[in-house]
């Protein structure tokens, strides 16, 4: 009778849903973050010769902030934001560790294989950006900036031309995407709309 009525117990607990709060607003705000770091950098705003201060922003706020966002999605069964977050997760610690190669080691390097990198990322974020259709107006329009801020720096470092476009489209990334994590954690906590994201831009 023990037995039974833990068996019916354990049935009961493992029954329960799991809630998971909404983690794409964690993972849009270390976007926003690396985002601008970045791009000020790009423009100028920032000194050249202290880019390992960008190191710590890239890597907690645009990488671990956007994998743990990632991991949680995938969770809540959203394949688009888990794997969109979880991706720009891995390109951010990327971005970190190259940085801290090129200004910590006397590592001799081809900045070539930066470029192809990030050429990469390209697919991928094209990618995305045609899925972003199904979702809504304002992640669209993030990774529209994220595919120009891509093609820019990719023509940066394969042809030397001015970073400075890159810059402009990374900080056009990251004043979206505080608005579109302002709108996801407010609309969240009202239980309402009043942040509009807009609709989506078609719909299967």
């Amino acid at each position: 009778m023990v037995e039974k009525n833990k068996e019916s117990l354990e049935t009961r607990v493992k029954s329960l849903p799991i809630n998971i709060a909404e983690p794409a607003a964690l993972g849009l705000f270390g976007l926003a973050v690396a985002a601008l770091v970045l791009g000020a950098a790009d423009l100028g705003w920032t000194s050249a010769e202290a880019k390992s201060l960008m190191i710590p922003w890239v890597l907690f706020f645009g990488a671990t902030a956007q994998l743990i966002a990632g991991l949680m999605e995938f969770k809540r069964n959203n394949v688009f934001g888990s794997t969109v977050f979880t991706v720009y997760a891995m390109t951010m610690y990327s971005i970190a560790l190259t940085l801290f190669i090129t200004v910590f080691t006397d590592i001799t390097f081809d900045i070539n294989h930066y470029a192809f990198g990030l050429i990469a990322i390209l697919i991928f974020t094209l990618i995305a950006t045609a899925a972003s259709i199904m979702t809504n107006k304002v992640l669209f329009s993030i990774l529209i900036c994220v595919d120009l801020a891509a093609i820019a720096l990719i023509f940066h470092f394969l042809n030397g031309n001015s970073p400075e476009p890159a810059g402009l489209f990374l900080v056009a990334t990251s004043a979206l995407s505080f608005y579109a994590a302002a709108a996801i954690l407010i609309n969240t906590m009202a239980g309402r709309t009043i942040i509009p994201l807009g609709s989506p831009i078609w719909k299967p």
